[in-house]
């Protein structure tokens, strides 16, 4: 006995469901054979006859419909009052102990089970998807890019805490985009509607599940069927959340120096999908805003990282972000033409793996019985060859064309160089280093011809930022800087003024947003910063009505997307919403791991030691420079290879040719056109004030 109980109270506090559900059962089924013995062996009226089985079968019959009384008490006014008695005990017990216990129970247990769900406990049985594992203001456009994918998406997040919260946060989103993707088509009539709804309608074929738990549990993650994701997707933490400065400042120092939190989740990730009942080929990318953490990173690559297992992709967030702030100082139309590159819309980057290396003669091969996409590139990552095209989908990449011979020519400047650029930085963010660095780097590849400085930047910011960036001394092309707040009118706008009047050549102000601000401030500083710039160019104009208001581009940073439509009432073409940037490329890179190689080189300039051209990168040129003579009108196919065959010279060694791809054109005015399609039914009409996007060495 004493081993019975203790085996009933081990079992009752760790499993108390079951014992109650043992309980509830064990004393139905003693009641059930009691109450049909009574029925069947007391001889009272109406049940002499009655077997045991039949009396079993009352009992139950009464409990569950007391109308069934009748088949044992069949005429209540010739009865004995003692069955009558023992029939509605029966019942009354028999409702309590069973009817109401069992129903309450399974009540409790469905109940349970919905809780469960709802906070994620109960294992989910998928694979081919992909996990994002904590949440930051650039997970949401992560999802809502792959709304463009061609293919359904299933995605699980796991987050620590505010379920609620983020599911609502991607179901706005979401809502949002597929509202704006809609417009035309909502714009039909009923009917046209309904016959257009499958060509014209955009769908959402996204599943989406966020699950709360414990990113570090090798449990949950097991739960969330990590082992057989195709990609993992490991994100960094805000830390401008709603706290007070004090301990925001706190965690800016500690974010600064490392991010102990990534590489702990790296290493559980790393464990399971290393594993060999993992499936093959998952790519984990990681996001990393310091040297630390990438340096930990690259130890663990080396130690964990299985070829054809488990592939980690390090994505160095703010690095990235410099670079592409930098371009877009330089060449501010390069915002529109990454905000579509590097999304699953439109014209976009694909790959293919080759096995047989065609080096350069790849891209005139190709053009000679493609024109639906762009050959672009050839690249090995890991071992492997890929060639790389611009394409509106898979299906353009490969289908053949029969091209006709054409006798159109154009005439490019071969000595042409880009020319001087002047860049105002108003503000700070916690991206400022990585921006000096790109600046840096185009300044290697493009200075060195010049007998003047080819870029002049000028920096307006609070004494405390600048002291940080040592008063941007190591920078030799910083020429002044400002100490000034958000307060000091006066001295950024004469700053501003000065600058702009000194220089002859085109100058561009490129306003950032302190992402290390506390929500309630994000973007504060940089709608500010706005106001002035649009004041000065404004109080310019009317001082002198032929001054050229495109003379000066206007690039501003926002962090929240909200902001956008209030930055673009200021007739500002160049808004750089900065973390859409990284989630596009996270994206893209999850769908197509090769497309990382390729976007690290287009980002890169080459160095000033480089032997010949070794990077490539996407430019915008001023089509009055880089011919010779204007182009005449034509078709895209015309164009595209009258360019490449103008850019190849068989003189130079292989080191030092240029080969240029036209991608599309810029119109003054920011109005955008990328070839994607059939490049035979596209009419090109270039005039001298456009700019050409070209894919290019140098």
């Amino acid at each position: 006995m004493k081993k019975i109980r203790e085996c009933l109270s081990v079992q009752l506090v760790k499993n108390p469901g079951k014992m109650v559900l043992a309980a509830i059962l064990l004393f139905n089924i003693v009641f059930f054979f009691v109450s049909a013995i009574i029925i069947s062996n007391m001889s009272l009226s109406g049940t002499e006859h009655m077997s045991f089985i039949e009396a079993a079968f009352c009992t139950v019959t009464m409990i569950l419909d007391a109308g069934c009384i009748q088949f044992v008490v069949s005429d209540i006014g010739q009865a004995g009052v003692t069955i009558v008695f023992v029939c509605l005990a029966i019942i009354f017990i028999g409702m309590i102990s069973f009817t109401g216990a069992v129903i309450g129970y399974i009540t409790n247990y469905i109940s349970n089970f919905i809780e469960d769900s709802n906070s994620g406990t109960r294992k989910l049985h998928i694979s081919n998807h992909i996990v994002i594992l904590n949440w930051n203001t650039r997970a949401s456009e992560i999802v809502n890019d792959l709304l463009y994918c061609d293919k359904k998406q299933k995605v699980v997040v796991l987050v620590s805490n505010k379920k609620k919260e983020i599911e609502k946060e991607i179901d706005e989103r979401l809502s949002d985009t597929v509202a704006r993707e809609n417009v035309e088509y909502m714009n039909l009539g009923f009917f046209r509607r309904i016959l257009n709804a499958q060509r014209m309608k955009f769908h959402n074929h996204l599943t989406v599940v966020v699950r709360e738990g414990d990113v570090f549990s090798s449990k949950q993650l097991h739960d969330i069927s990590l082992e057989h994701a195709k990609s993992i997707i490991i994100l960094g933490s805000d830390i401008n959340n709603t706290i007070c400065k004090f301990e925001t400042r706190e965690r800016i120092g500690e974010h600064e120096r490392g991010n102990s939190q990534t590489i702990k989740t790296l290493m559980q990730v790393a464990d399971i999908t290393a594993a060999a009942y993992s499936s093959d080929d998952q790519k984990i990318i990681v996001e990393i805003t310091d040297e630390w953490t990438y340096e930990l990173v690259d130890k663990i690559i080396k130690c964990k990282e299985v070829k054809g297992k488990c592939n980690i992709i390090p994505v160095r967030v703010n690095k990235i972000l410099g670079q592409i702030l930098s371009q877009f100082s330089i060449m501010p139309e390069l915002n529109l033409v990454y905000k579509e590159m590097f999304s699953n819309k439109g014209a976009t980057f694909f790959t293919e793996p080759y096995e047989v290396d065609e080096g350069n003669d790849f891209v005139l091969t190709y053009m000679k019985n493609h024109r639906h996409a762009l050959p672009l590139t050839y690249m090995m990552n890991d071992g492997k060859a890929y060639h790389y095209f611009s394409a509106a989908s898979k299906k353009d990449m490969r289908e053949t064309s029969s091209i006709a011979s054409s006798s159109y020519t154009v005439s490019l400047n071969r000595n042409y160089w880009i020319e001087s650029k002047n860049v105002i930085i108003l503000g700070h963010n916690s991206k400022c280093r990585d921006i000096m660095q790109g600046f840096a780097a185009f300044r290697s590849e493009w200075n060195y011809k010049y007998d003047r400085e080819i870029l002049r930047i000028v920096v307006i910011d609070d004494k405390k930022n600048l002291e940080k960036m040592n008063y941007y001394k190591e920078y030799p092309f910083v020429i002044e800087t400002v100490a000034a707040s958000i307060y000091d009118k006066d001295i950024i706008c004469s700053t501003i003024s000065q600058f702009v009047e000194l220089n002859d050549e085109d100058t561009s102000v490129l306003i950032l947003s302190d992402d290390m601000a506390l929500n309630e401030d994000i973007d504060a500083n940089a709608l500010a910063n706005l106001v002035y710039v649009q004041d000065i160019i404004n109080t310019k104009k009317a001082a002198n009505p032929n001054f050229d208001t495109k003379s000066v581009d206007v690039i501003v940073e926002i962090i929240d997307p909200k902001h956008h439509d209030i930055v673009n009432s200021y007739s500002v073409n160049n808004v750089v919403i900065s973390n859409r940037y990284i989630s596009k490329m996270i994206t893209q890179i999850g769908e197509k791991e090769a497309l990382f190689d390729f976007y690290t080189d287009i980002l890169t300039y080459d160095t000033e030691d480089s032997e010949g051209y070794q990077s490539k990168e996407i430019y915008t040129k001023k089509v009055n420079r880089l011919f010779n003579e204007c182009p005449k009108s034509c078709t895209a196919q015309e164009l595209i290879r009258a360019v490449y065959n103008a850019s190849v010279d068989a003189s130079l060694p292989m080191k030092q040719q240029n080969p240029t791809i036209a991608l599309g054109y810029v119109k003054p005015g920011g109005r955008m056109i990328l070839f994607e399609g059939d490049q035979a039914n596209i009419d090109v009409c270039i005039e001298e004030n456009d700019k050409l996007i070209v894919f290019s060495n140098h």
